[in-house]
C-alpha cells in the first residue's frame, strides 16, 4: 500500500487529488494538510464521505508525516509555502510530487537540494497532464524543423491563477529554446517592439479557463499551431496520482514526467 499525503487539502486541486487517490488500487490517503479546517475530517470537507483522516495544520507537517507512515507528499499549493514544506517532508524521508508553479530559481534549487540531500525521490513539474507532456515532446521535435520561423506562445487560465506566465508556457519555451540553441524571451509587447529572433510569451487571465496553451510557428506564407486545452483539472490530478505511485517505488533522485510516462 502506498501512503499518500496532500497539502492544500481543502482547495479545489487538493480535493480532486484526494478523490483520485481513493480510486487507485494500492493507494491510501494517509494525511491531509491545510491552513483552514484544522481537525475536521478531510473527506467530509471535500464532500467525499468520512475518511477518518483529519486535516492537520501544515505547521505540524513533519510529525504528522512520520506518524502516518506517509510514503509520498503531493503538493499543489503556492511557491512560498512549498519551498518551506517540501524540504521538511524530504527530511522525514518522504518522496515528493510537486505541481506548484511560480518558483524562483533559488526556490526550485532549494527543493531539489533537499531531495538529493535526503536521498528521496522527487518530481517538480509544471503540468502532470499526460496530454501536455506529449505536447512537450511534439514541440521538441517540431522546433528541430521550424527553427527559422517566428515562435509565439499564448497561454490562458482562470482569473484566480496567481503567477504568469504559466509554468507550462515557460517549460514549452525552454524546450523550444534548447532545441534552437538558446533564445531570448519577451513577455508580452507594448509600444515600439520590433520582432527579433526571440520567443514571445503571452498570458491571458479570465473566467474559469482551466488551461490552454498554443505554440505558434509563423513563417512566410504559412504557420503551424500546436495546441493543448485542458477541459478540467482532472487531467492534472489524475497525472499527479499516477506520478505519486511511480515515485513511491523509484530510486532516490530527481525525475520528470518524461521518465514516468516513458517519453
Amino acid at each position: 500500500m502506498i501512503n499518500i499525503a496532500v497539502t492544500g487539502a481543502s482547495g479545489k486541486m487538493g480535493t480532486l487529488i484526494i478523490s483520485n487517490i481513493l480510486k487507485v488500487e494500492g493507494a491510501k490517503l494517509s494525511a491531509a494538510f491545510d491552513l483552514v479546517n484544522i481537525g475536521l475530517d478531510v473527506g467530509e470537507v471535500a464532500q467525499l464521505g468520512t475518511l477518518n483522516v483529519p486535516i492537520s495544520d501544515v505547521k505540524d507537517i513533519g510529525s504528522v508525516l512520520k506518524s502516518s507512515g506517509t510514503n509520498v507528499l503531493v503538493d499543489f499549493t503556492i511557491a512560498g509555502a512549498t519551498v518551506v514544506n517540501a524540504p521538511k517532508a524530504a527530511d522525514c524521508g518522504v518522496n515528493l510530487v510537486i505541481g506548484t508553479t511560480g518558483f524562483t530559481d533559488d526556490q526550485k534549487a532549494t527543493i531539489e537540494a533537499a531531495i538529493l540531500k535526503n536521498n528521496v525521490a522527487g518530481i517538480i513539474s509544471p503540468n502532470y497532464s499526460v496530454g501536455v507532456n506529449v505536447f512537450f515532446k511534439v514541440l521538441r521535435e517540431a522546433a528541430r524543423y521550424l527553427g527559422e520561423m517566428d515562435v509565439e506562445i499564448i497561454e490562458a487560465h482562470h482569473n484566480q491563477k496567481k503567477d504568469a506566465p504559466s509554468g507550462t508556457a515557460k517549460k514549452a519555451a525552454d524546450i523550444i529554446s534548447e532545441a534552437l540553441g538558446g533564445k531570448e524571451y519577451v513577455f508580452g509587447r507594448e509600444g515600439l517592439a520590433p520582432r527579433g529572433r526571440e520567443i514571445g510569451i503571452h498570458a491571458v487571465r479570465g473566467g474559469d479557463i482551466v488551461g490552454d496553451h498554443t505554440v505558434l510557428f509563423a513563417g512566410d506564407g504559412e504557420r503551424i499551431e500546436i495546441k493543448h486545452q485542458a477541459h478540467s483539472r482532472q487531467a492534472f490530478a489524475g497525472g499527479a496520482v499516477k506520478a505519486a505511485m511511480w515515485i513511491a517505488r523509484a530510486k532516490p533522485g530527481l525525475y520528470t514526467m518524461e521518465d514516468i510516462l516513458g517519453l
